[in-house]
């Protein structure tokens, strides 16, 4: 499938299968995308990707993380 005709969901599986491990279900990309979206209007947008990169090395679910995104 071209690029270009991919859907996010499509995209992610993808990926995801390249990786070696299962995508995310809808709850953990909805709790993704808001960690990003606190990370992103507490600072600026570049934060959003880096937070998701560090919960993932700090083996923190997105639930987790969000709780203490909320602290800072």
């Amino acid at each position: 499938m071209p690029n270009e005709d991919r859907t996010a969901t499509q995209w992610i599986a993808a990926f995801a299968s390249a990786l070696g491990t299962e995508p995310p279900d809808q709850t953990t990309i909805d709790m993704l995308l808001n960690l990003a979206g606190t990370a992103a209007h507490a600072s600026e947008r570049t934060a959003a990707p880096i937070a998701c990169w560090l919960i993932g090395r700090a083996g923190l679910s997105p639930a987790d993380a969000q709780r203490l995104a909320d602290t800072i």
